[in-house]
């Protein structure tokens, strides 16, 4: 009697997602595809689940890319929700989490920057990034730092509001440089009285508001009345502080005249690749622009790119009242349903088609063809050095990764190694890394034994979490900062870990250390070197001074560190606030260490737990 052979798992593709209909009901939720390794290859929502997937089980009538993705599908997973809304978010989420292969994806997610007034008796303003957690007036987001800093600096020399830290706010005993040159009033020591600081706080805030020519009247009024006055000395402040704010207003560029509240959003396709472009209104000004380059496919439409980016550009940011759109997206209602719930107020979609809104949205959209454009251009330049760089090194093909590895240190101390990553759109500077060398066995200077430990740390980690090598994350090319000998060590630690395959080439200064004179090193061959005026030769010194540049910036940072720290960093549970606290009350880490008990529960944040771990560690260590 024979047994019955078992039986095998169907081929990926239609009849595996036609399986999983006979299990589905009509609830909204969340589907995912997975491949025949599990991975994620696909996130998408559903009002009705079995409606959607069986859309998936037709065998014709998909784009390019949703063909593909059925073709490697194995498996599938699901969540149900309550609503559609709900799944809409979670989809969000998970795309966000997972990065999907297919799906539309937002790569560069950061926070943006705002204006906090703070909450104290005399507030500060200054920049804030991250949760808004401190106490106090927040205004923005602006599109990047640095017109956070130029509004600042704007707003000190019409406003005068201090910029100083509490602490140092507390402790001063006669006015900083900042009043000297007329950017601070010097609450600090009196010269303002409480009263008529917080007018200037009120005003700074109406103008961070939009309402900035009702306080030029007002300003101009009170010029008027100190000068009839004969108090000319207060006349000629408030007459500076008007042109300031004049000038500020010429400065700004074009703010509209009928918006006050909006996300402008504008999206331009070309040759499978997007750049989506957003305008910042606040308060009835332009709080600066952005570009972002989400990842699509040559199939995508207009309307699935920009509903994709909406969801994950405000899964972790706060939303205005409105967004003006350039194309209309798959579910507007949905989507302002959800950013509304976010909000805790109603938050409206549109797509202008006359007015200065409609203005706005062109502006914008120009803003996106034109930096997609230069995008290409670049792009389209460093595929041709890749290539260049192939056929200069008879590599396999033009590399889609190359890192580039280099050292700092001072005789040894303070030893850091850097990688940064170079690809085919340009420097990958979020995938720049750096490692604080820390192996106890290494001489200092030894820079053959920092390589390793750094190449080893890195390498361990990629056959960890990547042993396939299908996400994307392992290098086809290594370029050494070094000649020979770097190069036959990098290769030595490389056989070590059982990586052999990837090509690896030295960068050495040549006879003169003259750039232009560079030779080059691979395993088993001769050194060569290329024209003086050859592109590809400019391309790797770029890359090589663009790794040391990175590996010195770390080091000094790291050193800066160094120069700073105290006793207080080695107590566990001593934060920076504790131990601004500790050195503000004592004066140094020194007297801390010699304090009594009863004197270390005295300062202000440190608890008897806390001041009997402080005693406990300086007298343990005698």
């Amino acid at each position: 009697m024979t047994e019955n052979a078992p039986e095998s798992p169907p081929k990926p593709g239609h009849d595996v997602i036609r399986d999983y209909l006979r299990t589905l009901d009509a609830s909204p939720g969340v589907y995912r595809m997975l491949d025949a390794q599990a991975r994620v290859l696909y996130v998408g929502k559903a009002r009705n689940l079995r409606a959607r997937v069986s859309n998936y089980a037709r065998p014709t009538g998909h784009t390019g890319r949703i063909a593909r993705m059925i073709s490697e599908t194995a498996s599938m997973m699901f969540l149900t929700t309550a609503t559609e809304t709900e799944a809409l978010l979670l989809e969000q989420n998970l795309i966000k989490q997972l990065k999907p292969r297919y799906n539309v994806l937002l790569r560069d997610d950061k926070s943006f920057p705002n204006i906090l007034v703070t909450g104290h008796e005399f507030p500060m303003i200054k920049k804030h990034r991250g949760a808004k957690r401190e106490k106090g007036a927040y205004y923005g987001p602006f599109a990047s730092a640095g017109a956070v800093n130029r509004t600042l600096a704007q707003l000190q020399r019409v406003f005068q509001l201090r910029n100083c830290t509490d602490a140092m706010f507390e402790s001063r005993t006669r006015p900083c440089l900042q009043y000297q040159i007329k950017r601070c009033t010097a609450p600090c020591v009196g010269k303002i009285d409480r009263a008529e600081y917080a007018t200037q706080v009120s005003d700074a805030e109406r103008y961070l508001s939009g309402r900035s020519t009702e306080i030029q009247e007002k300003l101009a009024v009170q010029m008027a009345e100190a000068a009839e006055a004969m108090e000319y000395e207060r006349a000629a402040a408030l007459r500076d502080r008007i042109k300031a704010m004049t000038q500020v207003q010429t400065a700004q560029g074009i703010n509209p005249r009928t918006v006050d509240e909006a996300d402008v959003i504008a999206l331009h396709l070309e040759q499978g690749q997007a750049c989506v472009q957003v305008f910042f209104i606040r308060g009835g000004q332009n709080w600066g622009n952005q570009d972002f380059y989400p990842r699509v496919g040559v199939d995508v439409e207009e309307a699935e790119a920009l509903e994709a980016f909406i969801g994950q550009f405000y899964d972790s940011k706060e939303p205005p009242r409105a967004l003006l759109l350039s194309h209309p997206i798959e579910n507007a209602d949905l989507m302002q349903q959800a950013l509304s719930d976010k909000l805790g107020r109603k938050v409206t979609l549109n797509v202008p088609l006359r007015g200065e809104k409609a203005e706005l949205v062109d502006a914008a959209m120009r803003n996106a063809r034109e930096s997609l454009a230069r995008r290409m251009a670049e792009t389209a330049t460093t595929g041709k050095l890749l290539r260049g760089l192939a056929e200069a090194f008879d590599l396999p093909g033009p590399p889609q990764r190359i890192e580039v590895y280099d050292n700092s240190h001072i005789q040894g101390t303070d030893a850091v190694g850097a990688m940064i990553v170079a690809g085919p759109e340009g420097m990958m500077k979020n995938h720049y890394r750096k490692f604080n060398i820390r192996g106890d066995d290494i001489t200092p200077g030894d820079d053959f034994g920092m390589m390793k430990e750094v190449l080893t740390r890195r390498f361990k980690r990629l056959l960890k979490e990547d042993p396939d090598r299908s996400q994307g994350h392992w290098p086809d090319l290594l370029l050494i900062d070094g000649g020979a000998g770097q190069v036959s060590a990098v290769a030595s630690i490389m056989r070590e870990m059982g990586v052999e395959d990837i090509p690896m080439i030295g960068v050495a200064k040549g006879v003169d250390r003259d750039a232009g004179k560079e030779e080059f090193h691979r395993v088993g061959k001769h050194p060569m070197a290329l024209r003086h005026n050859d592109p590809v030769l400019y391309f790797v010194q770029r890359l090589r001074d663009e790794a040391h540049r990175f590996a010195i910036g770390t080091h000094r940072a790291k050193r800066a560190k160094a120069v700073g720290a105290t006793p207080l960093d080695e107590v566990p549970g001593i934060g920076a606030a504790r131990k601004r606290a500790l050195l503000a009350h004592f004066g140094s880490a020194k007297a801390v260490s010699r304090a009594n008990l009863a004197d270390l529960r005295a300062v202000e944040g440190v608890s008897d737990a806390m001041a009997q771990k402080l005693y406990d560690f300086f007298h343990e260590r005698g």
